[in-house]
Parts: structure tokens; sequence; C-alpha cells
């Protein structure tokens, strides 16, 4: 069976680029990679920004801004709820475990994602930096009480739901991550840029990195000397920005599990 997957994907219009990216990463660890909706949707959560995603049904300068929770909290719980149900029970691919699996063999040194969906740390990464939060949890307003997000009411209909308050001081409760209106928060910046100052390598998995300020990492990579390699279903304002020095355009969760094992591979050889 594990014959004819790789016959398979040697059929790939990217396979001859596979050992081009295992040689330009070997020669250059540690590896940091920036990860964004695309690594998530062979887990069944779609790219919020896509045709029929979340933010096609909910403006999210209306419905995912601090003043908008603020002014009224149970028509943003709309939307929130909506974005829980997307996420709910999915699992991670065998992308985010191809990246749990480079850094357990020490080549991968951290994970900048602008995710909300916590399936890198459920892969088993260790070292994950989050610059939008994570929904995993919600986060009281008055006192800072945290509690699990899986708490979440599931009634049917507004009509009939209140949202979420805390069960210390009964004030709302907001999800872990960043609305517009807030600053990403200021450990994962400075982790993040950290990061890329120490690597050799930075791939931009799944990703556009139009959104800032995610999308100056690139940039500061490759500025720092590091090789950028952007693994993209499609070209992106990255492919042709003069930071990338080498793309592969296909589905990451074919990519990156063959280029985890090959680079493993490469790097046990000495």
């Amino acid at each position: 069976m594990r014959g004819e997957k790789q016959e398979d994907l040697s059929e790939r219009t990217w396979f001859p680029q596979i050992e081009k990216v295992v040689e330009l990463t070997a020669a250059q660890l540690p590896v940091v990679v920036l990860t964004g909706a695309g690594i998530s949707v062979a887990s069944g959560i779609p790219d919020f920004r896509s045709k029929g995603g979340l933010w096609e049904k909910f403006d999210p300068f209306d419905y995912a801004s601090m003043s908008s929770f603020r002014e009224d909290p149970a028509r943003v719980w709309e939307m929130l709820r909506e974005l829980y149900a997307t996420m709910c029970g999915k699992k991670p691919n065998v992308g985010h475990q191809a990246l749990a699996a480079l850094e357990q063999a020490e080549l991968l040194s951290s994970i900048i994602t602008q995710n909300i969906d916590h399936l890198h740390q459920q892969a088993g990464s260790l070292d994950v930096i989050e610059f939008h939060g994570n929904g995993a949890y919600l986060e009281c307003l008055s006192c800072g009480a945290r509690s699990s997000a899986r708490k979440i009411p599931k009634q049917a209909s507004r009509k009939h739901f209140s949202p979420p308050t805390c069960k210390q001081c009964n004030e709302l409760l907001k999800p872990t991550v960043i609305f517009f209106g807030e600053p990403i928060p200021f450990h994962a910046v400075e982790r993040a840029l950290r990061a890329v100052q120490k690597c050799g390598t930075f791939w931009v998995v799944g990703t556009s990195a139009d959104v800032m300020p995610a999308g100056t990492l690139p940039a500061a990579a490759s500025e720092n000397g590091a090789k950028v390699i952007e693994i993209n279903l499609v070209e992106t304002s990255l492919t042709h920005s003069g930071h990338c020095d080498l793309s592969i355009h296909g589905r990451q969760e074919e990519i990156l599990p063959l280029l985890a094992e090959r680079l493993i591979e490469r790097c046990s050889k000495g």
C-alpha cells in the first residue's frame, strides 16, 4: 500500500521539487513554519475567507470586532457558535502530524500559526506560537477566569440562546481569540521574531501571508539569510514577491508527509 501511494504521488507536478526542498532545508536548519487556514482544510475546517466560508455569511469587520461584541454579544455569539460548529470534533490531519514529527526529530524549532483550531497541539507539536489566539478556551472579560469552550451551549436558535457567562462573577465570556480591534499579543510577536532570527529555513504552509503582522515574517526570514519555501495549493502574492526561494503548489496533506519523511531520512544519514 505504501508503495502504491508513493507511485501515485510521483505523478504530481510538484513531485520533482521535493528533493530540492529537502536539500535546501537540510543545509540550513532549523525549520520554522508559518501556517494558515489551508493546513486545516483537510481536517474538515473550511477556510473562512474562501467561497462558502464563514466570512461570506458574516462580515468579519462587523461580527468579529470587539466593539460589536460589547454592543451586542448575542449577535456576535451567533457567528461564534457557527464557528465552533465548524471546528467541533475535528482532528489533526497528516500535515499537522508531519510537522509534529519534524519537531520531534529536532529539525523544526517552532510553528507560528494564524489558526485558532488547536490542531497543531493536538497533533503533538510543542512550540506553537499563536498569533490569533486559541478557540479552545473562553475568558471572562471582567475577572479573567478561563473555562473550556467545549461547554458552549448548543441551543438551536438565537431566540433561546444566552451568551455564556463566568461562573465566578457572572460577566460575559469571550473566546481567547483575537478580534478585530484587538492587538496581536506582544509575547506572540516577540517569540515569532526570535524564532525567525534563529531559523535556517522558513516554510509558509496554507497561507497567502497577506495578513499582518504574519505577512512580514517571510521577508524578515529572507533578509536574515533563511531560505523561504512556500507550500500552498495555488500561487499567492508570496510566490513572486522576491522573498520566496522555492514554491510547491499542491495539497499540503500530500506534500508535508512526504517532505517530513524525506527530510528526516536525509538528516539521519548525517
